[in-house]
């Protein structure tokens, strides 16, 4: 029997959350023989922009995209072996890049991390897993932030 899912988009950033999602979506790219993308959004959200210091949006975006390319790299030297990784690092909000890319790329499954935020946090920050798992037109794999 083929595998049904031949594209695993794995949305990382650098945290530990998405060091278990890699993890999850890596193997479950082995065991399927399935073709991975990694994508890393360049958060529009998080630009630092300082006149009084000079920092430029342009230098502020840079920041942020070497961080993005550093944060891939570090991933694929952890799980070494695989032959071809598409990588991405769009620039906006992860909400909707994360779907732009899974779209465009035509990934068969979205794995990503969640940080666990309930209550208040929650409500204050929102849930991007939540947001995904809402608008996604294919699955969506979760990975919880005490997996063992």
């Amino acid at each position: 029997m083929e595998a049904k899912y031949k594209r695993i988009l794995i949305t990382i950033d650098n945290s530990a959350y998405s060091m278990k999602a890699a993890r999850t979506g890596f193997s479950l790219a082995h065991e399927l023989r399935a073709s991975i993308g990694l994508l890393y959004v360049v958060n529009k959200s998080k630009e630092v922009v300082n006149a009084d210091l000079g920092i430029t949006p342009e230098q502020s975006k840079m920041v942020l995209l070497n961080e993005a390319e550093k944060t891939i790299e570090q991933f694929i030297r952890l799980y070494n072996g695989v032959e071809h990784i598409d990588r991405f690092t769009p620039e906006g909000f992860p909400e909707k890049e994360i779907l732009n890319i899974a779209k465009e790329w035509e990934a068969d499954v979205i794995v990503m991390g969640t940080h666990g935020r309930s209550g208040l946090e929650r409500m204050l920050t929102g849930s991007l897993a939540e947001y995904i798992i809402r608008h996604a037109t294919i699955p969506v794999l979760i990975t919880p932030p005490r997996m063992v």
